[in-house]
C-alpha cells in the first residue's frame, strides 16, 4: 500500500470561536488530554500509512508545537508527520484559497514521496475509521477516485452534500446542501431498509496522477468543485462507513462530541486497545479527589478536585476544582502549566475556585475562574460576545486565559 495522507488544518474556524481565537481548529483539546489533529493521524498510524503531511495556515503555532512534541518516528523507517504551512513563493503569492488549492499548492512535496494514492483528510473530525481497507476497496472497485459515505437520516441529509450510487457503489450524482426537497427523495439511497441518505464524509482516496488532473485549475474546494467534476470525468466510487464519525465545526457541535464520550457505553470509544489515539505524553502525576461526588465524567490525568459535585463533564489535564463548587454538563479544558506560588496580585488562580457554579459550559484553558463564580448560558442571547464569555448554541464558552473575578454571575 504505497500511500501518503493530507490532513487539512482547515480556515479561520469562525463556527467554533473562541476556541479557535488563539489557535487553529484542529488544535482544540477534545476528551481532557487529546487535540482534534490526534483523530485523523491516529487512524493514518492504525492504518500503517506513516507519511502524513498537515497543511496549515491560521493561528499555527500551537498546532505546529503540539505535532513537533508527539509525533517523532524513528530513524530505521520512512515514516514522518511533516507539517507544511502556507507560503509565498514566486508562483503563487496568495494564501490557500480553500482545500482544494491548499492540496494544489503543496502537491510537489506529496510527488516527491512516489505514491501510488493520496488520502485526503479533514481535521476537525471525531471517527476511527481503516484507511487500509478503503484503499483495499479503492483498488478491487477500479477506481480513480474513492469517497467515503455515511448512511445518514433525513433530517440530516438536507444539510450536507449527498450521493447517489449505482449498484456496484459508483458515484453517479451528487447535489450539495439538497434541503428538504423532492431533489433529496431522489437521492434516497436504495440498498438500506430504513430511509437513509449516503453523505460524503470528506475523507477522499485519489489516484496519484488522478489527483493532478483534477487540480490542474483554479478550483478552490473539493467538495463543491473537484469532487462533482470527477464524478463526470472519471471513475468515482463510494465507501460506506456506519460507524460513529462527527464534524466538529461548531461549538454545539464540539460540546455534544464531548460530554458523549462520557456515556456508560458511548458511540465513539477512546479504550480501544487495537487502534489507540496518540497524543502527546506529559508524565503527568495522578489525578487527585479529596472530596467529590463525581459521575458520568471523564477526568484527565494532574488534576485537583475538592469540589462539590461534577456531572456528565470532562476535565482536562491539571485542572484545579476549589471546594463546594458544582460543576454540570461541562467541558473543561485545563490548563498547561501549574501556578508557581501565589497568583498575580488582583487575580484569581489558575482554575476554579470555591463555590462556583457552573453549568452548560466550555472552560478554555488556563482560565481564572474566581470564588463565588456563577457561569451559565440562561437567559442569555445566543451570539451573545464579550472579553469574557461567548453564547453559541446554548453553551457558554470561557476563552482561554480568560479572568473571571469571584462572585461574577453569567
Amino acid at each position: 500500500m504505497n500511500a501518503v495522507a493530507v490532513v487539512l488544518g482547515g480556515g479561520a474556524g469562525t463556527r467554533l470561536q473562541p476556541l479557535t481565537r488563539d489557535r487553529a481548529k484542529p488544535a482544540v483539546p477534545i476528551a481532557g488530554k487529546y487535540r482534534l489533529v490526534d483523530i485523523p493521524i491516529s487512524n493514518c498510524i492504525n492504518s500503517n500509512i506513516r507519511r502524513i503531511f498537515l497543511l496549515t495556515q491560521f493561528n499555527s503555532v500551537s498546532l505546529h508545537q503540539h505535532i513537533q512534541a508527539t509525533y517523532r518516528f524513528d530513524q530505521f523507517h520512512r515514516g514522518f508527520v511533516r507539517l507544511l504551512a502556507a507560503q509565498q513563493t514566486p508562483d503563487k503569492d496568495m494564501w490557500f484559497q480553500g482545500t482544494a488549492d491548499a492540496v494544489r499548492q503543496t502537491f510537489s512535496y506529496f510527488r516527491d514521496e512516489y505514491p501510488d494514492y493520496i488520502v485526503i483528510l479533514s481535521g476537525d473530525q471525531l471517527y476511527r475509521m481503516d484507511f487500509a481497507d478503503a484503499i483495499r476497496k479503492h483498488e478491487e472497485s477500479g477506481a480513480d477516485v474513492t469517497v467515503a459515505t455515511k448512511p445518514v437520516p433525513r433530517h440530516q441529509a438536507g444539510s450536507l452534500g449527498i450521493m447517489q450510487t449505482d449498484k456496484k457503489n459508483k458515484i453517479t450524482k451528487f447535489v450539495e446542501k439538497p434541503g428538504d426537497t423532492e431533489a433529496l427523495t431522489a437521492l434516497r439511497a436504495s440498498s438500506f431498509d430504513e430511509e437513509r441518505y449516503l453523505a460524503s464524509m470528506g475523507i477522499y482516496v485519489f489516484n496519484t496522477n488522478v489527483l493532478a488532473e483534477l487540480l490542474d485549475n483554479e478550483k478552490s474546494d473539493f467538495g463543491h468543485d473537484i469532487i462533482p467534476e470527477a464524478i463526470s470525468t472519471y471513475n468515482v466510487f463510494s465507501y460506506i462507513y456506519d460507524g460513529y464519525w462527527r464534524d466538529i465545526g461548531t461549538v454545539g457541535a464540539f460540546w455534544e462530541a464531548n460530554l458523549g464520550l462520557t456515556d456508560p457505553n458511548p458511540e465513539f470509544s477512546f479504550y480501544d486497545a487495537h487502534s489507540p489515539i496518540f497524543t502527546h505524553m506529559r508524565y503527568l502525576p495522578p489525578s487527585k479527589v479529596i472530596c467529590c461526588d463525581i459521575s458520568r465524567c471523564l477526568v484527565a490525568e494532574g488534576c485537583k478536585i475538592s469540589g462539590h459535585r461534577l456531572l456528565h463533564s470532562i476535565v482536562g489535564v491539571r485542572q484545579l476544582v476549589g471546594e463546594g463548587t458544582v460543576i454540570e454538563h461541562s467541558v473543561l479544558m485545563g490548563a498547561d502549566f501549574y501556578e508557581k506560588g501565589e497568583p498575580p496580585k488582583g487575580l484569581p488562580a489558575v482554575g476554579i475556585g470555591r463555590d462556583c457554579y457552573i453549568k452548560n459550559a466550555i472552560i478554555d484553558k488556563n482560565a481564572r475562574i474566581g470564588d463565588g463564580a456563577y457561569l451559565t448560558p440562561v437567559g442569555k442571547k445566543d451570539g451573545t460576545v464579550t472579553e469574557q464569555y461567548t453564547v453559541r448554541d446554548g453553551v457558554i464558552v470561557i476563552p482561554k486565559n480568560a479572568v473571571i473575578p469571584s462572585g461574577s454571575k453569567f
